[in-house]
């Protein structure tokens, strides 16, 4: 519960901050006749969306095991990461295509609107304070191994890095004159591109996860060599790992000598549990299946 409500916490705290900067945003884009910073607004109105998500997502995977989750509610957290890529693939594209349109009317020879110094201070504002709300959400991620609020931790920085795209575009078209206000969608349709970058690498993860991905190659390297310095333990085998929310599930075959009784064996089994749960966690699912042999002499 204590984690459950870290995680509330920072992400309100997030939701607090993407609501003021919003609505700054869409008034200083508007009345600043700035495209790029309209678009950073509707990035920052993304952002509220998937702290909402994050809320939402994260209570339900907070639950317990039941009988209808016997592994517990911990994938509900990836699909929280799934949906913020979606969202961020969603605006990327409208934020692209509204920015092509002006650009499409610009090389025809239609005379765009330079932007205000409004938007400018919007932009620097946001710059600032999205980066200092990526650091304290990444670090929170980090310390409650919420793959939730790191993807939404990713999100503000991605936010904090269109603002600089827009505060560019923004600056430039302002300080160059009006044969520039171009600058201005084009640097909203730079956003847009930054938005498809940071949301491919969210949606792969949680794909991976979602379709049972195995654990990465160098966790699984770490996991054999814990099992095959364990004392008693021979020929490790069928390795088979996965990621389920923040917790995760190794399953694996190992000899032990076949004079040995039941309950060294079962000794020799649970250490080696132990040893895992040590070093990955203590809520990991593990799965040993024992086959006797004699050890090498």
């Amino acid at each position: 519960m204590k984690r459950e409500n870290e995680i509330y916490t920072t992400t309100l705290l997030g939701s607090a901050v993407n609501v003021a900067l919003m609505t700054f945003k869409f008034i200083a884009g508007i009345m600043g006749n700035s495209a790029a910073m309209v678009a950073d607004a509707v990035h920052s109105l993304s952002d509220f969306v998937t702290d909402m998500v994050v809320i939402v997502f994260v209570r339900i995977s907070a639950k317990p095991q039941d009988q209808s989750h016997d592994y517990g509610h911990g994938k509900f957290e990836t699909i929280a990461s799934f949906v913020i890529g979606l969202a961020l693939v969603a605006a990327a594209t409208g934020i692209v295509a509204s920015g092509s349109l002006k650009l499409i009317a610009w090389m025809r020879g239609e005379q765009l609107q330079q932007p205000g110094q409004l938007a400018l201070w919007a932009a620097l504002a946001s710059i600032l304070a999205k980066e200092i709300l990526y650091r304290y959400t990444y670090h929170q991620g980090k310390a409650l191994q919420s793959r939730a609020l790191l993807a939404n931790a990713w999100h503000h920085r991605s936010d904090a890095l269109s603002s600089i795209a827009a505060a560019i575009g923004i600056g430039g078209a302002l300080m160059m004159g009006q044969r520039w206000a171009v600058l201005d969608p084009l640097a909203s349709i730079v956003v847009g591109f930054m938005l498809v970058k940071v949301s491919w690498g969210l949606l792969k993860s949680s794909i991976g996860e979602l379709s049972e991905g195995s654990l990465p190659e160098k966790t699984e390297r770490e996991i054999m060599n814990i099992i095959s310095s364990s004392p008693g333990v021979f020929e490790p085998h069928h390795l088979r790992t996965r990621q389920i929310g923040n917790r995760i599930a190794i399953e694996m075959h190992i000899r032990l000598d076949g004079d040995l009784s039941l309950k060294d064996a079962h000794d020799i089994a649970t250490a080696l549990e132990r040893n895992l749960k040590t070093h990955f966690g203590e809520d990991s699912f593990i799965t040993i299946h024992m086959e006797p042999t004699k050890p090498v002499q």
